[in-house]
């Protein structure tokens, strides 16, 4: 993953000699980019990287030109080893003034080429066993002209502004991506397992504890997936939502991360097993990447989302503090008080508003959508004005405080996050046509996301300060109790089902993966045996029935085919079906096993 590609920073910040020079080429795999940022001292809190180039005269191709003169020391750069144009981030200085007053500028962004004297790159990390090309680089006196910096000398200081707006576009594209793709992947694939695998002679897919881990991976991927093209169709708006593309970053690498392990324990002894005919393994071992890049999960959840939006998404906040920063005081106040009472009345009513919605439970609430999602609507509508009013009551109480607990912030990021997400279920389920047999899945992720915004937004109740008035705006919002329920039973195994069996909405949820039926391919291989086991379905049916009736013996089915045959109880031609799927069956759920010699090779 690369979101914050230098690709990105030229189109909107590149001069146009920048831009003639290197999109074309970068587009077509002529130059390879890496973006440098993180350091062995500066990782999450990249304000604090010590990083620094040095305006002054240098030679450069010949000449004396005025310029930079660099030193670094950069780790993780995803294609690092094999970029031939590092994007360079570092604090700029002018000491003897050659452009400007300003002797500290602030954080620049220069596009350097990977060949430049005193530039050292190549080497590789290992992460994760993983065949990723990623690896730290360093400079030492590196001196470049002026007209490398990232939209020139114009741009001198802007590096941070020009990176979190990249950020905030790219975040929401690779990872998101990457995310559902890994989702998609192991429904398709191990929910096929599921039906493949028997124990105690019937798949293993029958069972309610494997039934409880394929709903999960169902129901998940089909939020990561609404929430990607949600935020897709924003991106593609112009919009540059950093709030909401934390928000992703963070709920799609975990909610991938679940459905992930959910996919390895349906797998078993097949999935700790690696080797060509293990198709999940190295996608288990490398998620901790997603997970950590881009804004490391912990960090993103208890300080990006909510501790960014708490003052970047309100409709006063950012107003009142810009009133308070006018240099004449008397219109400061005057501004300052006219936001401040605008403040004191959306207070007052989120708190009528609040308290009504609690005794009726939404249910008069106007909202768009039918019989299917209305009632999720109003339910949104609800926990959103509870949100609105918890999140003004812990400003107001906790104030500056606010940003180190982290905890409740956290929490805030995940009331939060679920109502976004469900908001994204429900305009997905309807630009995909309010598909019917996507209900289960459109019900259980609403249920899911509210109920985990509910639960959230309890627990942040407890960890307020002023507990007295805070249990007054527990019982308004929820007068009769907790109004919203978790996915039943019944739902758990309709989304199990829909993975078990082949059907247009279990091809809709995994749309856009690989999907073949090749031999030499492990998923090709589970595809086969899925197939073929779907087809002999029936003839299995009617061996169990024999067996039932005592017309034949107890024990595997694949033993009794002769005898079923003889017996007329199936025909030659179902017998061959059944044939067929055992084959397929073993041939899926076979693993490797190696020489010790092989694997001391590696």
């Amino acid at each position: 993953p690369n979101s914050l590609g230098p690709a990105k920073l030229l189109l909107a910040y590149g001069t146009d000699a920048q831009k003639n020079r290197y999109l074309r080429k970068l587009a077509a795999g002529e130059e390879i980019p890496c973006f440098a940022l993180t350091g062995p001292h500066a990782g999450s809190d990249a304000g604090a990287m010590p990083d620094s180039g040095i305006v002054c005269r240098g030679q450069f191709e010949g000449q004396e030109v005025l310029g930079i003169r660099l030193n670094w020391e950069k780790r993780y750069i995803t294609l690092g080893p094999i970029a031939t144009v590092l994007g360079l981030a570092f604090k700029l200085y002018d000491p003897d003034h050659l452009i400007g007053d300003q002797e500290n500028i602030g954080i620049t962004v220069a596009l350097i080429p990977t060949d430049t004297p005193g530039v050292s790159i190549g080497q590789r990390h290992f992460p994760l066993n993983a065949p990723f090309q990623n690896g730290p680089n360093w400079g030492k006196d590196v001196f470049i002209p002026m007209d490398w910096i990232i939209g020139g000398v114009a741009q001198v200081g802007n590096g941070w502004k020009m990176l979190m707006q990249c950020l905030s576009t790219g975040r929401g594209i690779s990872l998101p991506a990457l995310s559902t793709a890994a989702g998609k992947f192991t429904c398709r694939n191990s929910g096929a397992y599921a039906r493949i695998r028997k124990q105690f002679n019937v798949s293993i897919g029958e069972f309610e504890g494997i039934e409880e881990a394929l709903a999960r991976m169902a129901g998940e991927t089909y939020i990561m997936d609404a929430a990607r093209c949600v935020t897709l169709a924003a991106l593609d708006a112009g919009q540059h939502p950093s709030v909401i593309s934390a928000i992703i970053k963070y709920e799609l690498t975990e909610r991938m991360r679940r459905v992930v392990n959910d996919g390895m324990d349906i797998q078993g002894g097949s999935g700790i097993c690696l080797g060509p005919r293990n198709y999940l393994g190295r996608l288990y071992q490398v998620v901790p990447v997603s997970i950590t890049v881009e804004g490391a999960n912990i960090l993103t959840r208890t300080m990006m989302i909510f501790g960014q939006g708490a003052v970047r998404c309100h409709p006063f906040i950012q107003q009142e503090m810009a009133a308070l920063q006018q240099d004449d005081a008397e219109q400061a106040l005057t501004a300052f008080d006219q936001t401040l009472f605008r403040h004191i009345g959306f207070v007052l009513r989120n708190f009528a508003v609040n308290f009504w919605l609690g005794l009726s439970g939404a249910r008069f609430v106007s909202a768009p959508g039918d019989k299917d999602t209305q009632r999720y609507y109003q339910q949104i509508t609800r926990l959103s004005v509870a949100f609105a009013l918890t999140a003004d009551f812990a400003l107001l109480t906790l104030a500056g405080a606010l940003k180190r607990k982290e905890r409740i912030s956290g929490r805030f990021a995940d009331v939060l996050s679920n109502l976004y997400l469900c908001s994204s279920v429900l305009k997905h389920y309807q630009d995909q046509g309010c598909q019917k047999d996507d209900l289960p899945l459109l019900h259980w992720a609403c249920r899911h996301t509210l109920y985990r915004a509910q639960q959230s937004l309890l627990a942040i109740f407890y960890k307020l300060p002023l507990q007295p008035l805070v249990w007054v705006i527990r019982a308004l919002t929820f007068p009769f109790g907790k109004s919203c329920r978790p996915p039943g039973d019944h739902l758990t195994h309709q989304l199990a089902q829909l993975l078990l069996n082949d059907n247009p909405a279990r091809d809709r949820l995994t749309h856009g993966i690989y999907v073949n039926s090749l031999e030499n391919d492990a998923t090709g291989r589970i595809e086969t045996a899925f197939k073929a086991v779907l087809a002999a379905a029936a003839v299995e049916t009617k061996l169990r029935a024999a067996q039932k009736a005592k017309q034949l013996p107890k024990g595997p089915l694949a033993d009794l085919i002769p005898q079923a045959t003889d017996q007329g109880i199936i025909s030659r031609q179902e017998a061959e079906l059944l044939a067929d799927a055992e084959r397929a069956r073993f041939a899926a759920i076979s693993v490797d096993d190696f020489a010790p010699a092989d694997l001391f090779q590696h």
